[in-house]
């Protein structure tokens, strides 16, 4: 006998749904982007969600959580974008962060930073793009050496997102067999305030609550402890946060779309240009808008289809689904808010409406964590079995 294949939430997860949009409706696309103007952080909702413990549904409840999966706390990142406020810091903290330590972390290291981490009290970030690496994590130079009890860390990152309100930083470099002289994978926990610790803006046109980084990594010097897992099993770990990293990219880019989309139909209902009848009513806006959402409505069930594989263990099925995910649901909000901008015309520009800045935003979702191109490379390779390119 077969069980039946549903594809309804849980409960659980249907009122959680449902108390993070209250939550965030009390804050809203104005809110974010007065805050983003202001160069500050949405640090307000940010504690309010922490309180609530929003922040960690995924971290195990013996750390403070809620001991849910990344589903979880995929859909309390879609409902905050849906509401206008979409945050990289809940991909990167409680997502790669949290569970990379929570699956690796030693004992110690999972009672230091976890309860932080579910409760937004700390925050922590991610650094594994280099300049000269991009795309391809065999070309980072950033290296620990083994000194008397500790690490010594040098290198250096780019593009790493929400260094002014970190704690600490995750930090991918590589170590040294001393017997085989390979190199291989290792993450590091860094506190911001370690003396070598450098990060500098990167100015960027977007404008976003989440700022940009390099980091200047010079002569850092770190505990025996600051060590990860097994840096035998580096790239094993590393993955294990990139998945949930690409589930949560695709639902802030779901919730972005989702956003766009309640804009522009919103608009298209009481926008009146010819007699009574409302703009919306006309093919040439209907049928563009119906598409986005049945664009919309796949990417959110490829999302929710890679979080439930992800939450089963099933790391290879995840890492599938969850580049198919991210790819499905960046191409959703870019053509989500260009039709969203086309539909209210002059006023798409207008900062009242607010998607102008979400034009930006919305094409980086084609660029990061992944590219477009690295996915379609991945999904060539994996799951059709053709020749690597590279």
């Amino acid at each position: 006998m077969t069980a039946a294949m549903t594809f309804n939430e849980p409960t659980e997860r249907v009122q959680l749904r449902s108390a993070v949009a209250a939550l965030a409706a009390e804050y809203g696309s104005d809110y974010y982007r007065a805050r983003a103007r202001e160069g500050a952080y949405l640090t307000d909702l940010w504690r309010a969600a922490g309180g609530l413990g929003y922040l960690g549904v995924n971290i195990p409840e013996e750390y403070g959580g809620g001991g849910g999966g990344i589903g979880d706390l995929a859909a309390v990142l879609e409902e905050l974008s849906a509401a206008g406020c979409p945050t990289l810091m809940m991909v990167v903290s409680p997502a790669i962060c949290g569970t990379v330590l929570s699956r690796f972390g030693t004992d110690a290291q999972r009672r230091r930073w976890l309860p932080g981490l579910a409760t937004g009290e700390t925050i922590m970030a991610f650094a594994i793009t280099e300049p000269d690496a991009g795309s391809n994590a065999h070309n980072i130079t950033t290296t620990a050496r083994r000194d008397g009890g500790g690490w010594v860390l040098d290198g250096r990152k780019t593009f790493i997102s929400g260094v002014d309100v970190a704690d600490a930083v995750l930090v991918v470099g590589r170590v040294q067999d001393e017997s085989t002289g390979r190199l291989s994978a290792a993450l590091f926990t860094v506190p911001t305030d370690t003396p070598g610790f450098e990060a500098r803006p990167i100015e960027m046109d977007l404008v976003s609550p989440d700022h940009q980084f390099q980091l200047f990594l010079d002569d850092v010097r770190l505990p025996d402890d600051a060590l990860v897992g097994d840096p035998d099993a580096g790239l094993l770990q590393l993955f294990a946060g990139l998945n949930p990293e690409r589930i949560m990219a695709a639902s802030l880019a779901t919730g972005s779309a989702r956003h766009a989309l309640e804009r522009a139909v919103a608009y298209a209902k009481d926008r009146k240009v010819w007699r009574d009848t409302p703009i919306g009513a006309h093919q040439g806006l209907a049928h563009p808008l119906a598409q986005v959402k049945i664009e919309l409505e796949q990417a959110r069930l490829m999302t929710q289809h890679a979080a439930l594989r992800y939450d089963a263990g099933d790391d290879a099925g995840a890492g599938e689904a969850a580049n198919m995910a991210k790819y499905a649901a960046a191409e959703a909000c870019v053509h989500a808010v260009d039709q969203a901008v086309q539909t209210l015309g002059g006023n798409g520009l207008a900062s009242e409406y607010g998607l102008g800045a979400a034009i930006a935003a919305a094409r980086l979702a084609r660029i990061a964590p992944v590219s477009r191109e690295m996915v379609l490379n991945y999904v060539a390779q994996q799951s059709l079995g053709l020749p690597k390119s590279y």
